[in-house]
């Protein structure tokens, strides 16, 4: 657990847990199965107490998730994140180096008509803006910060893809290209068996606290310790920095 506070939680989702619900299904039940996924000490903390997920991360998304601990904190929280007062930077290890250094992807995204699990670029679709910066880069691979602007579905993940530059394990928009790596043991670090993108930092305006921070997991951090990248230069970064569009 990140934070647990009287009124609300940020939580440390981990990679491989859906979060989705049906519309028929209890409101608390993503909720429940976020916290169901820690520790048992910070499960019994919980258990007992209302709770309502405020936002959502895709299944192979690593990372802080709020989960609010009565309806009020719920609207309010919800109204932030709806209202774009949120900023949410995520950490991604992606395919090539992302040029400009920093830069935004602008495209709209719409559903992929021939593959109902994928969202693509859509010049007709809902407009959607991604803030990149390349933090650190190597032979085959880049660190990328990215500050989503908008909210859609696979966002960050469609964005990279059609930039050329997929995030490392993502099969649905990027495919194996880990098999043309030569060295062994970059190679089984570079194939963790899902996408390598982290919801890394979170700053909610009028909070107390304001901001937090989620460590990237062991398969993220292992894959930068074997392509020799380093979170250095991204220490302070909460807001993007000034950029180009691209």
């Amino acid at each position: 657990m990140v934070h647990l506070g009287d009124r609300f939680a940020a939580l440390d989702k981990p990679a491989g847990l859906s979060l989705a619900t049906p519309p028929s299904a209890p409101a608390d039940q993503a909720a429940r199965r976020l916290v169901a996924a820690l520790p048992a000490g910070e499960r019994e903390m919980l258990a007992p107490r209302e709770l309502r997920l405020v936002h959502r991360l895709d299944a192979p998304t690593s990372g802080l998730v709020l989960i609010a601990l009565d309806a009020e904190i719920h609207r309010e929280l919800a109204s932030a994140f709806a209202e774009r007062r949120v900023t949410k930077l995520y950490l991604a290890l992606v395919w090539g180096k992302p040029r400009p250094r920093r830069g935004s992807f602008r495209s709209a995204l719409g559903p992929d008509r021939a593959d109902r699990r994928r969202m693509r670029p859509d010049p007709h679709g809902r407009a959607a803006r991604t803030d990149y910066l390349v933090v650190d880069a190597a032979a085959h691979v880049a660190l990328v910060a990215l500050w989503p602007r908008t909210g859609r579905t696979h966002q960050l993940r469609v964005h990279l893809a059609a930039a050329g530059h997929p995030i490392v394990g993502d099969d649905l928009y990027g495919g194996p290209r880990h098999r043309g790596v030569r060295d062994a043991a970059l190679r089984s670090a570079l194939d963790p068996g899902r996408a390598l993108l982290h919801a890394w930092r979170l700053e909610v305006p009028g909070l107390e606290p304001a901001r937090f921070e989620a460590p990237p997991p062991d398969d993220f951090r292992g894959a930068l310790a074997a392509t020799g990248l380093s979170l250095a230069g991204a220490s302070d970064l909460w807001q993007a920095p000034p950029q180009s569009s691209t």
